[in-house]
């Protein structure tokens, strides 16, 4: 009709999950999405400890099976993940960040959300190489003082054993940061939660960025991913 103007579709806002193996840089990478983009960060380990503190129907049922000793079940999981996903803080879109970790929980994912009118939107594989990567976690450490960073090959401090940002000489590492532990993990991911890039591959929704460069190149690359989800 003359005059009428008919009212926009309504876009739904962009759920987006950050695939690659450990040390590849995922929480890095999804707080600068945050900030540039608005997004909202929904890392399953925080999502879990504010049910349970909240006290919500799953949070009890979590805090139960932790209790016990047990896992916290899937269907735990993405009742806590659909439970926020109503909170208006999130109405520009969300990362995902330790969930799914499997084709079967991949499945289940998309059923909470198609529930709530949602869809993976982008599914961003930050690829590695494991030989670089074992290199890459196995040589970090961190001033016991103020937690700078710093790495044996990459970055060791300027005068050996003192920290540049605070002078401290007191430095530590992770007791899972060496070889053996990170070649192990790499297996892991690659038997287990791999198989989800060709999930999301066939979904038609999978880009790649190579995880091996620099920060800012490697933002740059996500940034090209994701402006045209956020538009």
């Amino acid at each position: 009709m003359d005059g009428i103007t008919a009212p926009a579709a309504q876009v739904s806002p962009p759920v987006v999950i950050l695939l690659g193996p450990p040390g590849a840089g995922k929480g890095t990478q999804a707080r600068l999405l945050e900030q540039r983009f608005g997004l909202v960060q929904l890392s399953t380990g925080d999502l879990l400890r504010a049910a349970v503190a909240a006290g919500t129907k799953a949070g009890l049922a979590a805090k139960a099976a932790m209790d016990a000793g047990g896992l916290v079940s899937d269907d735990i999981v993405l009742a806590i993940l659909r439970d926020r996903l109503a909170a208006p803080d999130v109405a520009a879109g969300v990362i995902l960040d330790g969930f799914p970790r499997t084709t079967g929980q991949a499945a289940a994912l998309d059923a909470v959300l198609a529930k709530v009118g949602l869809a993976i939107s982008a599914a961003i594989s930050l690829d590695v190489d494991d030989a670089a990567m074992v290199e890459r976690v196995a040589g970090r450490f961190t001033c016991g003082d103020c937690g700078e960073g710093y790495h044996d090959s990459f970055k060791p401090p300027q005068v050996a054993g003192v920290c540049e940002g605070c002078g401290g000489t007191t430095f530590k590492r992770r007791a899972d940061d060496n070889a053996q532990t990170v070649a192990a993990r790499l297996r892991a991911y690659h038997a287990q939660t791999a198989p989800l890039i060709g999930y999301y591959a066939d979904k038609g929704v999978l880009s790649r960025v190579d995880a091996m460069g620099d920060i800012a190149d490697i933002a740059r690359a996500l940034g090209a991913v994701m402006a045209p989800q956020t538009t």
